[in-house]
């Protein structure tokens, strides 16, 4: 049997917990977009077993919001990614968490530029020195690059504005924390 090496790279982050991207298919073309590369994704960060993403608003509060690991209601569960390990307790990813919620506030939510994969990214680098794989975020990354030609009201849409603050509420319904789940900042 032949073993593979891992791209999960160990130096400094000899952590125990480990870290997960988990990955979600925006639109049913990501069956076949998949194979060649692309496609449309939301992704998330579970560490103890808690999934951290990002999502838009209107408010200049975070747009970070905490719910239940491969079950974010509106997208549909594609894979589960291991980023890594890392030590920090359930308080110190929180506190991480607030800290991103400066950076990552509802109302600066952009496709191209600042998205959930964006986000994750940043989290996983943070909590375990690895970046997310580059075909989550790679149209947003191509985007960028024709930006001359993209549409300015899609340029600047904000995904599900508004709604992230109802998937999160209704996630309550089973039982998770809405009201204490919102990373509050002051703007």
């Amino acid at each position: 049997m032949l073993c593979r090496k891992s791209s999960i790279k160990r130096d400094g982050y000899r952590g125990s917990v480990p870290v997960y991207l988990n990955v979600y298919d925006l639109t049913s073309i990501n069956g076949y977009a998949y194979w060649l590369g692309l496609g449309v994704y939301h992704s998330g960060i579970q560490v103890h077993g808690v999934e951290y993403a990002f999502g838009a608003h209107e408010n200049s509060t975070s747009g970070i919001f905490e719910g239940e690991p491969k079950h974010c209601e509106g997208f549909t569960f594609r894979k589960s990614i291991l980023m890594g390990w890392t030590d920090m307790t359930p308080g110190e990813v929180r506190l991480k968490m607030e800290e991103f919620a400066q950076k990552y506030k509802g109302n600066s939510y952009n496709l191209i530029t600042k998205n959930c994969n964006h986000f994750c990214n940043d989290a996983s680098i943070k909590l375990t020195g690895n970046s997310i794989p580059s075909w989550v975020n790679r149209l947003a990354r191509i985007g960028s690059f024709c930006n001359c030609i993209i549409p300015v009201n899609l340029n600047s849409m904000k995904v599900g504005q508004l709604k992230i603050e109802d998937k999160v509420c209704q996630v309550e319904k089973k039982k998770l924390r809405c009201h204490s789940n919102k990373f509050s900042s002051s703007a």
